[in-house]
């Protein structure tokens, strides 16, 4: 806050226009008090707010006459009009008798190169009947420009999906259903049930024994239908599973499994009066009314033996069709069986990858999860790119066209800003695959922000919804740095919240912090950045902006040593930082 005298005595003693009563006019200005808050004034997103005040005595504005006071912002050989104050004597009918509080706000856009600045004040009077006019010499009103806000870290991050390749052990699931004759356990291997006879199905079983594949278990499950045939025989359905497991067990000796059969854990899951699979074949059965299917379901949940609710059913319209195409898919023996998957060892999968994006390999020699898992083991980023280019061209997936575009950005993060558009297509491709992936918003906010683009990635960002917490912290440090860049400052607070916890995070978060007023969160901040290797000096700056608005001289001093320490090039930034106006001598003797 800065109270100055609305001084006017380069005027007094001439009457700055014909008649008296603007002489007094102009006299009585001199004990105006005018107040420009704040003081110097500071940038906040992108603009530069202040308040003017004014306390007008009385008899300043005599009858039908007008004052104006134009403030204008003053920087190197350029000015910017910023706003006026215009006293109108018709608007203050009590003036003559009483002070006349005025108070306007005004804001103007910040560019490059307005500091060092000051705002000034010019004076006007005039007398609308004749026109004339003149002015007060210039005042200065406000000196310096604080520029703390622009201080803000671009925040960009790049986000690849998960390969989706697991490198532990995976069972790969085959089943093979076998059906029976009612009442039998034996293998009737010409019975047709599901459109292929169990002879076929026992060839089927016999070539994947064949094949010797390492299996970890084989689990048999025997059922029985509910009518009297199959429940007269309690051990019908263990019956049936053990006949499955002979066979099994046969085609290994045949194929000379030796040891590893031993391995092998056999289940048998005998169900017994059981109605669960009668009721899910009902559920999708046509042949019979919905009528007769209710009075069934009614019969099976109701109360009475297994023996006596078979016998209830055989009394609903409709049994015949159930009895003779549900009934013989319900005397099986379900057959499930869990094999290691063959994997390639990490290296042979990286030299494959090589082979297939240098063109030397078909693109089919890997299957897609293993490209993505090549792409995440070399630290190459040319290669990274070269593996993900061949995963776009092997399918549409929108994994690869992200995943190369996270790439694309961490060669523009290295040096390469021509890979920002490259990225930019990319991810629309991979956005009209997938849309709603995080990754992909994600990216694309950080491709605008790389441009300067703020509003669309803000955008794009608010889009990016996800249970990864990895990318929601990325996401919520790019959008806090842009809020706290728009001067957004309480929202940015929120988001830096669910953060990330890295150097530019902590700075802009001290930021946010520091320019709402809460300078002890802003040191917290600061002081969780200074061991940034690249942040380091400017945590260290920021911190000693943060004494300086606490008062303290010595921690402005000893903060501002450590950071021309790190970064020598803060010297005159500091020498000339409004922020340190009333610290001269230890700013000066900090970065000596």
């Amino acid at each position: 806050m800065k109270n100055l005298k609305l001084a006017l005595a380069v005027i007094v003693g001439s009457a700055i226009l014909s008649g008296c009563a603007l002489s007094q006019m102009i006299k009585a200005a001199q004990d105006s008090n005018l107040t420009v808050t704040p003081s110097p004034l500071e940038v906040h997103g992108g603009k530069i707010p202040h308040d003017l005040t004014a306390t007008l005595p009385p008899k300043i504005l005599p009858s039908g006459k007008i004052y104006t006071m134009y403030t204008i912002y003053q920087y190197g050989d350029q000015s910017v009009n910023v706003g006026s104050i215009v006293l109108n004597a018709n608007d203050y009918p009590n003036s003559s008798t009483q002070s006349t509080p005025v108070n306007e706000s005004f804001n103007f856009d910040y560019v490059e190169g307005m500091n060092p600045g000051s705002l000034v004040m010019v004076g006007e009077a005039k007398d609308p009947k004749n026109g004339k006019t003149k002015t007060t010499d210039t005042l200065a009103l406000a000196q310096g420009l604080i520029l703390t806000s622009t201080l803000v870290e671009d925040t960009y991050y790049s986000s690849y999906a998960a390969h989706g390749y697991v490198e532990r052990e995976e069972l790969i699931p085959t089943s093979v259903n076998f059906y029976f004759d009612q009442g039998r356990s034996n293998v009737n291997m010409g019975l047709n049930v599901d459109g292929d006879n169990n002879k076929n199905k026992n060839a089927m079983l016999s070539a994947f024994i064949a094949e010797k594949n390492v299996t970890r278990t084989v689990t048999i499950t025997g059922t029985h239908s509910p009518e009297g045939t199959e429940t007269i025989n309690t051990g019908l359905a263990a019956d049936r599973a053990t006949a499955i497991e002979k066979i099994y067990r046969k085609q290994m000796r045949k194929y000379d499994y030796k040891g590893a059969a031993d391995s092998i854990e056999f289940i048998q899951k005998p169900v017994v009066q059981d109605w669960a699979s009668l009721k899910s074949a009902l559920a999708s059965f046509d042949e019979v009314s919905d009528d007769s299917k209710a009075k069934m379901n009614q019969i099976i949940n109701g109360n009475g033996s297994f023996e006596d609710k078979e016998k209830a059913l055989q009394g609903v319209d409709g049994y015949s069709k159930v009895f003779d195409d549900i009934y013989p898919s319900l005397r099986s023996a379900q057959t499930n069986i869990l094999t290691v998957e063959e994997k390639k060892t990490p290296a042979e999968i990286a030299v494959l990858a090589k082979q297939v994006a240098d063109g030397e390999a078909s693109a089919d020699t890997l299957k897609m999860d293993e490209m993505f898992f090549a792409a995440s083991l070399t630290p190459s980023l040319e290669e990274k790119a070269a593996i993900y280019s061949a995963a776009t061209k092997k399918g549409e997936s929108w994994i690869a066209h992200n995943n190369l575009a996270a790439t694309y950005l961490e060669m523009a993060i290295a040096g390469d800003d021509s890979k920002v558009e490259d990225a930019l297509t990319q991810l629309e491709i991979a956005s009209n695959l997938n849309g709603s992936a995080s990754h992909i918003t994600s990216n694309t906010g950080a491709a605008y922000v790389m441009q300067g683009e703020y509003e669309q990635a803000y955008g794009a960002l608010s889009d990016a919804s996800t249970n990864d917490n990895v990318v929601n912290a990325r996401v919520n440090s790019m959008k806090g740095a842009i809020e706290t860049r728009n001067g957004d400052y309480e929202t940015a607070k929120a988001s830096f919240g669910a953060a990330s916890d890295d150097g530019r995070t902590n700075i802009n978060k001290g930021l946010a912090y520091l320019l709402s007023g809460d300078n002890t969160q802003a040191q917290s901040a600061f002081e969780a950045a200074q061991g940034d290797e690249e942040m380091g000096a400017k945590a260290f700056y920021l911190s000693a902006v943060t004494a300086a608005r606490n008062g303290s001289g010595p921690e402005v001093a000893s903060n501002l040593v450590e950071a021309v320490k790190l970064d020598p090039d803060l010297k005159e930034a500091a020498l000339n930082d409004a922020e340190f106006r009333d610290f001269a001598n230890q700013v000066a003797q900090a970065v000596q």
